[in-house]
């Protein structure tokens, strides 16, 4: 049964394959790796050596692009560490408002970093459409394909920053939804046995029973019966007396 914001209760037993199966999980593992290869690309050989022994950037020469793309990429390697390990502790936290504290900086984060990453994609596509072809190629395959990873990365952490928007969506829905459930046994009980005015008040008449004139016969009389019998045996008493007179 599902909890708070889309995953099992707090408390329940941990399954690793189902961990692993889980799409935050794997998306989360390739943002990982995709800002592995960004900025292992740049910082391998995004950059050489010129005529007078200056290093300098492939990108048009442009050290800001080379630095743009291996800051991004390694602060998305040590965020991407840390919602793994989140999306472990994940189902362990009790507390809805830590669960929602977690989604919204996940929701946040992801959102955020895909945009910076479209950023990237367009800085050093445009950098590199202006560079000259390094001498012997040296570099060029490692450039591109920071290019080409930037632009996975984009789907990816877009992916993970919609999946953080329905975890989102399911939790505030749910702090809407009543708080218990009917019980259809129990309403049947209530039918047959009465029901009381309300659900924890103590009704010393036991409830709504039958009617009072539904079931077994009435035993005594109204007052109004009872003073008309008391009039007709007295009335009964003088005629006898008169008869016996006139007799």
């Amino acid at each position: 049964m599902e909890g708070a914001y889309g995953v099992g209760k707090a408390g329940a037993a941990f399954d690793p394959l189902t961990f692993v199966k889980r799409p935050q999980v794997i998306l989360r593992a390739t943002c990982w790796l995709f800002s592995i290869i960004i900025f292992g690309c740049i910082s391998s050989q995004g950059w050489a050596m010129n005529a007078k022994g200056e290093e300098y950037c492939l990108y048009n020469e442009d050290s800001n692009a080379c630095n743009y793309g291996t800051g991004i990429s390694v602060i998305a390697f040590l965020a991407s560490i840390g919602f793994l390990v989140g999306e472990f502790f994940f189902e362990q936290m009790s507390s809805i408002k830590t669960r929602k504290r977690y989604v919204i900086a996940d929701l946040g984060f992801s959102g955020f970093w895909a945009v910076l990453y479209f950023i990237a994609f367009c800085y050093l596509t445009n950098q590199w459409g202006k560079s000259e072809t390094p001498l012997n190629n040296i570099g060029v395959n490692n450039v591109q394909g920071a290019i080409a990873f930037c632009f996975f990365s984009i789907f990816t952490w877009a992916a993970l920053g919609y999946l953080a928007f329905l975890r989102f969506k399911q939790g505030s829905e749910q702090a809407f939804a009543p708080s218990y459930e009917v019980d259809p046994n129990a309403a049947v009980a209530a039918a047959e046995g009465g029901y009381t005015s309300y659900p924890d008040a103590t009704d010393p008449q036991g409830g709504y029973a039958q009617p009072p004139f539904g079931g077994q016969p009435q035993i005594g009389l109204f007052p109004a019966e009872l003073w008309l019998l008391v009039l007709l045996s007295r009335l009964y008493d003088d005629m006898h007396l008169h008869a016996s007179m006139v007799w």
